[in-house]
């Protein structure tokens, strides 16, 4: 809730209108600004106690730096820090959403649909913390936002870079909140480092908290609970199904036994297309496109980029793009959740809760969370039409449209693909999710024994789509990522192979091929026609 403004509060921090103070922490006050661009933001301010300690403002800078890095894949971005402004302040977006915290205190344990979203929200922002060399540290339900476009993971304000670690944090200056926390954390002498897999942890303890409203080591006291941690198996009562052995791996003891965030996401998106996800996709959201993260908050903020910019040379980019593909699934199933008919049924005319992304749980442990009156969001009325979950879970045929010429993928008997009008049965084709990327399968019964699209090299090293055998290999796995609109405003997707490139028309050769692209910009583009029920 919003705490008010207080005499001695700021007017104004940098270029930033203060407008509302939402919250205090240990390490400072969370504050509701606009940015010189109009944009609503959320500024936390570091103590003056703690600006003036030179380890602390060491350390405040080391993080600011990394959380920079991390894309805006189910986190909150960071839009601008002043790590030598008296006090220090980060500024990141500000999310309009209760605290998944609140939600659980509100309404109870989440069902199986919701408790999966959650999950693979979650899994996917560690995916994006990890990738930039970042620990969260003090991950938790009050550090995760459910928005309307989607879950949001917040509080970079206590995440440590790798670098960081050994240089700006003491043994006895631990950050985090008990229950959350791995063994490694509190056992020195163990010889386990604190790294990714803590946070891994910390995921399991969150979804098991989310699954039953309890906490697995649940205690009297803080020491009774990491006694727990260090000593007890969790108990995971209520917890069924692949989703509970997931979440025993992940609070294993050992650090070495948890999964990545990556393989939690592969193993949890591989679960749920073998269950059928797409239940849910009455009540879908309209599809978001993937934002470019803006590390100074500069005028370009809130808009959408122009579906290009892809620098696809590099291993980052790759994991980028996969999960921004990961992401457009989220988006459209947890709105859907939280807003629908089900869990509003008895709020009629209650405002709900704009939370801060600044960090608001700030390392003394307060959470804070702003009353910002917003429109009480509903589902879509189109939203039970929309066809976006159930084309990405493979129930839907589709033609593959080349955005730039206003052309259709077409695989016909002889096995090599070309591009046409959309009109012959070898133009349909099914997405087969594997894990967070998929195979493209064609339709065309005449081209059975090798219906999938894989990447085949020529004599002359150029790189063809081509039929290939439906199984998992480098040459046939695709990331799908939505990047911006087409010119009849449907999701423009660009389409990766990890191994080969970037899947491009060439105008001068009129035909279809995969390039890595170096620093040259993407500029063939897909959007997926629904063309009915496989």
């Amino acid at each position: 809730m919003s705490d008010g403004m207080r005499p001695g509060d700021p007017a104004r921090l940098g270029g930033y209108d203060v407008l509302d103070r939402l919250g205090d922490g240990g390490m400072g006050t969370v504050f509701l600004a606009r940015s010189p661009q109009g944009r609503q933001v959320a500024v936390k301010v570091v103590r003056p106690e703690f600006s003036h300690d030179e380890e602390f403002r060491g350390r405040f800078r080391s993080e600011v730096n990394r959380a920079r890095q991390v894309p805006p894949f189910c986190t909150a971005e960071v839009l601008d820090a002043d790590p030598d402004h008296n006090p220090p302040y980060l500024v990141v977006e500000y999310v309009e959403g209760p605290s998944l915290a609140q939600v659980i205190r509100d309404r109870g344990p989440l069902g199986a649909a919701q408790l999966h979203s959650i999950a693979v929200g979650v899994a996917t922002a560690l995916t994006a913390i990890h990738g930039a060399g970042v620990i969260h540290r003090d991950l938790k339900p009050a550090n995760v936002l459910v928005a309307p476009g989607g879950i949001k993971v917040i509080d970079f304000g206590i995440a440590r870079a790798f670098e960081a670690t050994s240089q700006h944090t003491r043994t006895n200056q631990m950050v985090g909140t008990v229950s959350y926390m791995a063994p490694e954390r509190f056992d020195a002498s163990s010889g386990h480092t604190v790294g990714p897999a803590a946070d891994i942890f910390a995921w399991g303890a969150l979804v098991a908290h989310a699954a039953t409203g309890r906490n697995p080591f649940g205690g009297d006291s803080p020491t009774a609970v990491a006694m727990r941690i260090l000593t007890q198996p969790p108990d995971l009562t209520g917890l069924g199904g692949a989703l509970r052995e997931l979440v025993a791996r992940a609070l294993e003891k050992d650090p070495a036994a948890r999964p990545t965030a990556r393989e939690l996401l592969d193993e949890l998106l591989t679960a749920a297309n073998q269950r059928g996800a797409a239940e849910t996709a009455q009540r879908l959201a309209e599809m978001p496109t993937v934002r470019t993260a803006q590390a100074h908050g500069g005028a370009d903020q809130g808009r959408r980029s122009k579906p290009s910019a892809g620098r696809v040379g590099s291993g980052r980019r790759r994991w980028l793009i996969a999960l921004g593909s990961v992401v457009a699934v989220i988006a459209v199933l947890v709105p859907a959740f939280l807003f629908g008919p089900r869990l509003l049924d008895d709020q009629a005319g209650s405002a709900p809760t704009g939370s801060a992304a600044a960090g608001s749980q700030a390392a003394g442990g307060a959470s804070a969370a702003a009353s910002t009156p917003a429109a009480t969001p509903t589902a879509s009325p189109s939203a039970a039409a929309d066809p976006t979950q159930a084309i990405l879970t493979g129930q839907r045929r589709i033609l593959v449209h080349v955005v730039e010429i206003d052309r259709d993928l077409s695989l016909p008997s002889y096995g090599e693909v070309e591009v046409g009008g959309g009109t012959g049965k070898d133009a349909l084709f099914v997405l087969e999710p594997d894990g967070v990327d998929y195979m493209i399968k064609s339709l065309n019964p005449e081209i059975a024994h090798r219906p999938c699209l894989g990447v085949k090299r020529d004599g002359d090293d150029n790189k063809l789509l081509v039929g290939a055998e439906c199984r998992p290999t480098k040459a046939t796995r695709f990331s799908i990522t939505p990047e911006g609109k087409d010119d009849k405003g449907r999701t423009a997707y660009v389409i990766v192979n990890e191994e080969y490139g970037v899947v491009q028309w060439s105008p001068t050769k009129s035909e279809i091929y995969v390039e890595f692209m170096g620093d040259a910009p993407v500029d063939t583009h897909f959007s997926l026609v629904d063309r009915g029920a496989v």
